[in-house]
């Protein structure tokens, strides 16, 4: 298996853990993306993934209407069903709205997407955020490393945070969360 999958498999089940502990009353619960609401949260991970990866592949997930979680699952199930395929990730796809791209060059930017709107779900379901402290480092080392360009739609401000903070916090502070938010 392409490390790159296995990374995002990680990620895509650290997801779902989170996501599956979310109680009915939380799913309505705010979070640190203004103006979303924890199912909102999932919807937003479930459309990034259909969008970049799921529908330039071909691919449809049979979702159920109601639970968020159950409708996470059938999303990661489609995924990983697709990228199984042999020589799926260097396909070339055609993106929803133009462009062309590979399922290889979106892995890598949604698994660090994935893993701050972990975080952004478990925080609004008062949840601890166990999230994978490697993945975290290598997104975070990718993002400082690359000629990332904050879109102040997409993204807040930078938070300042110890440099002795734990990877996952320096993560989503770069995303600009607040470690310590709370609903």
């Amino acid at each position: 298996m392409d490390t790159l999958v296995e990374r995002h498999r990680r990620a895509c089940a650290g997801f779902g853990a989170i996501a599956h502990a979310v109680s009915d009353e939380s799913w309505s619960a705010p979070t640190p993306c203004t103006e979303w609401t924890a199912r909102d949260v999932v919807e937003h991970v479930i459309g990034f993934h259909d969008f970049l990866l799921l529908r330039p592949l071909g691919v449809r997930a049979h979702r159920p209407r109601d639970d968020p979680a159950a409708r996470w699952d059938a999303t990661s199930v489609a995924l990983f069903t697709a990228l199984d395929a042999d020589g799926v990730l260097d396909r070339k796809t055609e993106l929803p709205g133009g462009g062309e791209s590979t399922p290889r060059a979106m892995i890598g930017a949604l698994t660090t997407d994935l893993l701050v709107h972990t975080w952004d779900l478990a925080r609004a379901a008062r949840l601890p955020a166990a999230l994978d402290e490697e993945l975290c480092a290598r997104g975070y080392a990718d993002l400082r490393a690359s000629e990332f360009r904050r879109d102040p739609a997409m993204f807040g401000a930078e938070i300042s945070v110890d440099d002795n903070a734990s990877a996952a916090d320096k993560l989503v502070a770069f995303y600009g969360r607040d470690p310590g938010w709370e609903p």
